[in-house]
């Protein structure tokens, strides 16, 4: 019985070469992956409270929450991916590289301290490769060329037995490249349907009354991968995600430093339980939409910058659009934030200083629902 990669280029006309395989995410020189996206804009201050130049502290708050309150967040989302080199392909005179991905997108719920469950778990297998295996791409078959060849696929013996399916093909540009990399297109593509999940779960989410002024999710990462589309599917997306906050560990200090003089150094001077004052941004990937943005410190460290998150909402109500976003509410988000912070996984993750441990928890539910590496290579 033929594997994945023989019955490709069976089907669709092209020679494999049984390359090396290998994931990404595993051989990949160690570097500073920022979440903050290029073509950021201040446009003012981001918040009702324009008095505020300087840090503030949210301690007493956070204290008095953490005795008295109920907490804010309820939900905590995140999404990762593993992406691997299966092979190369070759169609006319170009060799191109297929990309393999596992997905995991998952929600995980606390109903009281000491209850926390996963309600929500989307972790397909997915496989890219170039657009032009559909021979015909031009004639407008595209979608139920590879839907057919996703079919074929799962009626395969090696995932049939092992009760396994490939949820999609995700074709990647086979355009001539410039400054670019095949892989990193295919890579892309798996990144697109891993927030395209994101999303879905959020809207879910809203469709079952489960988000609400008492019940905030928290979103692991930045909030600007958001897609720009029409009008009236920006405004749904937008009022998803109004009771939905981003936490970034991995954010450029120096984003905002067009705009806002000495920015790196406010964030790295920020004092324990301090957070800056709120700027209003837009980004050039989706210039439709405002973002309320701060940093807050979470814990002390010997690092600059470790222990500080970088915080986002996204402006929904036109009010908000032109006031900023109600600084009691940045200061009842920080405080709920700072009270995230323990337990933490000290020894267990170099990014311990920045985790929130709910998030945490999502992040390790996740990872043990992938495949191992040696068996999801082994498909193919």
């Amino acid at each position: 019985m033929d594997k994945i990669l023989d019955f490709i280029a069976k089907e669709t006309d092209g020679k494999n070469y049984k390359s090396y395989k290998y994931c990404f995410e595993s051989v990949d020189i160690p570097k500073m992956d920022y979440e903050d996206k290029r073509g950021i804009q201040v446009k003012k201050k981001g918040e009702t409270d324009k008095s505020l130049t300087k840090t503030k502290s949210i301690k007493e708050l956070a204290d008095r929450i953490s005795k008295n309150g109920t907490p804010l967040f309820k939900y905590f989302l995140d999404g990762s991916r593993r992406t691997y080199k299966v092979d190369d392909i070759a169609y006319g005179k170009r060799l191109y590289p297929i990309i393999a991905g596992q997905i995991g997108v998952a929600v995980c719920e606390r109903t009281d301290k000491h209850t926390f469950k996963p309600v929500n778990l989307k972790n397909p297998l997915v496989i890219s490769i170039p657009d032009t295996a559909n021979a015909q791409t031009n004639i407008g078959n595209h979608d139920l060329f590879f839907n057919n060849l996703i079919k074929k696929l799962n009626e395969q013996g090696i995932l049939e037995r092992q009760k396994l399916k490939l949820s999609k093909i995700l074709p990647y540009s086979s355009k001539a490249l410039k400054d670019d990399k095949y892989e990193d297109r295919g890579i892309a593509k798996i990144q697109d349907e891993m927030i395209a999940l994101e999303q879905k779960v959020v809207f879910e989410l809203v469709k079952a009354k489960k988000l609400n002024d008492d019940s905030f999710l928290i979103k692991d990462g930045s909030l600007e991968y958001m897609k720009s589309g029409d009008a009236k599917e920006l405004s749904v997306i937008k009022s998803n995600y109004d009771c939905v906050v981003g936490v970034s560990k991995a954010f450029n200090p120096e984003a905002l430093s067009n705009d806002v003089k000495d920015i790196s150094r406010r964030i790295a001077e920020l004092k324990l339980y301090h957070r800056t004052p709120a700027f209003m941004y837009q980004t050039e990937r989706i210039p439709d939409v405002k973002f309320a943005v701060w940093y807050l410190r979470i814990r002390s460290t010997l690092s600059p910058f470790d222990g500080i998150l970088k915080i986002e909402k996204i402006l929904v109500r036109d009010i908000q659009e032109e006031d900023g976003l109600d600084s009691d509410e940045i200061d009842l988000i920080s405080a709920n934030i700072i009270n995230e912070r323990n337990p933490v996984c000290y020894g267990k993750d170099d990014r311990w200083a920045k985790h929130l441990y709910p998030v945490h928890l999502t992040e390790s539910y996740i990872k043990s629902k992938y495949l191992s590496d040696i068996h999801f290579i082994n498909l193919f």
